[in-house]
């Protein structure tokens, strides 16, 4: 990791706070090591083949559409302020080389249209560190498009984004990979749910090389609710990875999990979710779903739910599945004379609808679904 030194960070311009935090951070993850496939959270993962040396920071080009714009971090409090330590090195180099932004919606603001946050990658051999806040002000109402697009080289993208509900907010956030074929993306998404907020943790994966999100969704205030909400398209030999965490601290909160993926060629994806309910979330409801389609012998797909309750006075579900397309769906519609690739076109957009048709953004909702008919057109091509 020759590239990523506690001297680089420190070189980085911001005020004397943010110097010194990236100085620690930068000097924790050069002290420390990089993950395994043998511990239980990078199982099934592909992290043995990254070589951090071969990739060089880089700033990020951002851009942002909306009503609100982030502005970068004014003092220490806002950054770090839900995702307090960070799990692995990769956070913290995150914390190590971000800039990072705020978007904080005043209390009782609904904004109307969504904020679009885009970051391009287009530099060869680069490592990029997105980092975004946002903090949703009491009775507020806000919807954050997180893009990351990249052209066809090999980079590594390492973003954070951290999210904040305070009492009766809403706030729904959309992280959308459209990475190209030769990148690698390591994210970490975290929301904090206050007292009767709502929070929506969404991601579109169809892009890069391997990509992993680590989600979490925490209720800390009574009556919080939290959704997290996924649809992954693998072709070729991509891999998505994601763990997710629904994590209920206060009485009388829920939460609702619901991924779908496909994969095909020798593409791979893993699924691993963790639903865990305190002592003191006593009356909280959970459920997870995850469900995934192998369309080719070659592809492999990985679902492990798991449950981790401590209080008896709960509601808590779990399933996942892995399988090729419902030969009995398929003969249905070939029998009435559709035929086999536009029978099972058209049962892989069904199976996605469920998931697209929740998406915070409805805009987005066709595009995606043109993205995902594109993936089937090159398998059948």
């Amino acid at each position: 990791m020759p590239a990523l030194t506690p001297d680089l960070a420190r070189a980085l311009p911001g005020p004397d706070w943010l110097v010194e935090r990236r100085t620690a951070a930068a000097e924790r993850a050069r002290d420390g090591r990089l993950p395994s496939a043998e511990e239980e959270i990078w199982r099934y993962s592909r992290i043995a083949e990254l070589d951090l040396g071969a990739f060089t920071p880089a700033p990020v080009d951002t851009s942002v559409a909306g009503e609100l714009v982030p502005r970068p971090a004014a003092n220490p409090d806002e950054v770090g302020a839900v995702l307090s330590e960070a799990p692995d090195m990769f956070a913290e180099l995150n914390d190590a080389f971000c800039t990072p932004l705020v978007l904080r919606i005043p209390a009782g603001r609904t904004v109307e249209e969504p904020i679009v946050v885009t970051h391009s990658i287009s530099a060869d051999g680069a490592v990029v560190f997105p980092r975004l806040m946002v903090d949703a002000g009491p009775d507020s109402d806000v919807t954050v498009i997180e893009r990351f697009a990249g052209a066809d080289v090999p980079a590594l993208v390492i973003p954070v984004v951290e999210l904040r509900a305070h009492p009766s907010a809403r706030l729904r956030y959309l992280g959308v990979n459209q990475l190209g074929p030769r990148v690698w993306s390591i994210g970490h998404q975290i929301a904090d749910g206050d007292r009767d907020s709502t929070t929506s943790l969404a991601s579109v994966a169809l892009g890069g090389d391997y990509a992993r999100v680590r989600t979490e969704a925490r209720l800390t205030g009574q009556g919080a609710h939290g959704e997290q909400i996924a649809v992954y398209f693998g072709e070729g030999t991509q891999m998505h990875d994601f763990r997710t965490l629904q994590y209920h601290i206060a009485p009388k909160t829920t939460s609702d999990l619901l991924f779908k993926g496909a994969v095909q060629g020798h593409s791979k994806s893993v699924y691993t979710g963790l639903i865990r309910i305190g002592k003191g979330a006593k009356g909280s409801s959970a459920f997870q779903t995850n469900r995934n389609l192998k369309l080719s012998d070659g592809a492999w797909a990985e679902s492990v739910p798991n449950l981790d309750i401590e209080n008896n006075d709960v509601r808590c579900s779990h399933a996942s599945a892995v399988g090729p397309v419902d030969p009995e769906q398929r003969f249905y519609l070939e029998s009435r004379g559709v035929p086999p690739t536009v029978a099972e076109r058209l049962i892989v957009l069904g199976f996605f609808a469920e998931v697209l048709d929740r998406l915070p953004v409805p805009a987005l909702r066709a595009e995606l679904r043109r993205e995902v008919a594109a993936k089937l057109d090159r398998r059948d091509a």
